[in-house]
């Protein structure tokens, strides 16, 4: 099972919901959606198309990033749309394990089935962690091991009976987009193809995304465009599509048709997705084709949820 890790950004939400249509009824993919936005529009409207396109989902009930790293911002989805209470059979109530632990143990009281999600390696050391991750009500473990997984940490989690999930941080973010034109061609990751001898009941990522949470966007220098693929019989590599015209902020459209045009010599010989796609579609069309940065980064998320199902 593939359990992508998504903020609740506008641009993640549609890749979703786009995916689900085009997959109704999916069962290898279990998105774990994070709040990041005050508003619930459109996180209620992804939770919709979700649930009628029966993709079942996990959602961070207590979400840390966005908005929601000011201590006076709560989360109200539940308050704006109480049916979804109803129907936690269509979905997974998740919990980021940071901060006082305490107030998850007394949180989780209220749900059965529960998830929790440690962005950094569990402590099981400490008895606090050990018991909230003993506690019955919980189903799932997502934790990151980091890059060489701790045999003692992994069995000693497996041990509990829990679904262990691994997430992995695949992405390797540099401090400007141009310097992706020096690492054209990355390899990603190989746990799709290897969870289940890992023992694992399933596999976790950010997508062709960094870990660290970004909030709105800015005028760049360079426009990059990051598509993973199948390279060999087990490895996903991620191929950043990258603008020549990096020296000022300027011509945004022409950044783009440069970063774009390399993708139709690139997938001649690779599998190609609806997303790739819809981004050669548009390559095609030039300056014309420039569906705007937030558009750029719906069709990476989307190519890379398709990629995984085809190798699932």
């Amino acid at each position: 099972m593939y359990y992508p890790y998504l903020r609740g950004k506008q641009f993640e939400l549609k890749a979703l919901k786009e995916f689900s249509e085009d997959n109704p009824d999916v069962r290898r993919i279990i998105p774990i959606i994070e709040p990041v936005n005050q508003s619930n529009k459109s996180l209620i409207s992804a939770a919709e198309a979700l649930i009628k396109n029966g993709m079942k989902f996990v959602l961070v009930v207590n979400p840390h990033d966005g908005d929601f790293r000011h201590s006076t911002v709560s989360f109200s989805l539940f308050e704006e749309k109480p049916e979804l209470l109803r129907l936690t059979d269509k979905w997974i109530p998740a919990f980021v394990c940071e901060g006082d632990l305490s107030v998850i143990e007394k949180e989780i009281a209220s749900y059965d089935d529960v998830m929790l999600i440690f962005k950094s390696c569990a402590n099981v050391a400490d008895p606090i962690v050990w018991s909230l991750i003993n506690n019955a009500r919980v189903s799932y473990v997502v934790n990151c091991f980091g890059k060489s997984v701790s045999r003692r940490i992994k069995k000693t989690l497996l041990d509990t009976g829990k679904s262990i999930i691994c997430l992995d941080d695949c992405f390797i973010t540099r401090p400007k987009n141009a310097d992706y034109l020096n690492y054209e061609d990355e390899f990603f990751s190989d746990i799709p193809f290897y969870w289940r001898e890992e023992n694992f009941a399933g596999f976790s990522d950010y997508t062709a995304m960094s870990s660290e949470y970004s909030a709105a966007g800015y005028q760049p220098y360079a426009i990059a465009i990051h598509m993973t693929y199948q390279k060999d019989d087990d490895e996903i590599y991620i191929h950043h599509f990258v603008s020549d015209s990096n020296m000022s902020t300027e011509d945004v459209r022409g950044k783009f048709v440069e970063a774009a045009s390399k993708a139709e010599p690139f997938y001649n010989d690779h599998k190609i997705t609806s997303a790739v796609r819809d981004l050669l579609q548009r390559a095609r069309s030039g300056e014309d084709g420039f569906p705007g940065l937030g558009y750029l980064k719906k069709l990476s998320v989307l190519n890379h949820l398709e990629v995984i199902n085809s190798v699932l």
